[in-house]
């Protein structure tokens, strides 16, 4: 069983090296590097991409009344989520500390990039920028919850869950009373191994 889940994460440690190729690819088809967190494009590209933007009256106009009047419940929702970044960093700084859990860092989930692109006018950038905040937000919030129950729960459950973290592979099976003990144990060096390897 160990030897298979073994080759299912070097599969998809193989397919994740394919997908970075991929966006390689898609970086030289759109004339852009990276530069650390700077996205630096080709002369004459940024020129181009405002050529394509489309004004904000004429956005405006084009826009269904439905987003109009649904964008301040989506907006309404920074307040919580701003409370809830908080409470994580408390969280992290806390707990993680206390176990030598790795705490998760911030830069690898919260991307906020695209409002750099020229062919976005400001409300998409704004819009944008909120979007890239949540699903950093959601995404960084996922990883911490997975180390926590790396540490105190590493079960599998019964029934097929869907969008689970990608620790769970590595969890416990549910029913196996024999080796539970066994493989928390190990879940928990292995992670903090990860915060010696990490620095965090």
């Amino acid at each position: 069983m160990v030897t298979d889940i073994n080759e299912i994460i070097a599969e998809i440690q193989r397919l994740e090296n394919q997908l970075e190729a991929r966006w390689d690819t898609l970086r030289e088809q759109f004339h852009y590097t990276l530069e650390g967190h700077t996205v630096r494009f080709a002369n004459g590209m940024r020129r181009l991409h405002r050529r394509y933007r489309t004004g904000i009256l004429p956005y405006l106009r084009e826009t269904p009344p439905a987003h109009i009047f649904t964008a301040p419940v989506i907006y309404a929702m920074f307040l919580p989520l701003l409370v809830l970044d908080v409470a994580l960093v408390i969280y992290q700084q806390v707990c993680f500390r206390a176990y030598g859990v790795p705490r998760v860092a911030r830069g690898d989930y919260l991307v906020i990039d695209r409002h750099q692109l020229g062919y976005l006018n400001g409300i998409e950038k704004i819009n944008c920028v909120y979007c890239g905040y949540v699903s950093g937000l959601m995404g960084m919030a996922q990883e911490i919850v997975a180390r926590t129950e790396q540490y105190w729960c590493p079960i599998k459950h019964a029934r097929r869950v869907r969008g689970m973290h990608q620790r769970y592979p590595l969890f416990a099976e549910y029913g196996d009373a024999e080796n539970y003990q066994a493989t928390q144990a190990k879940l928990r060096t292995d992670l903090r191994a990860e915060s010696a390897t990490s620095g965090r």
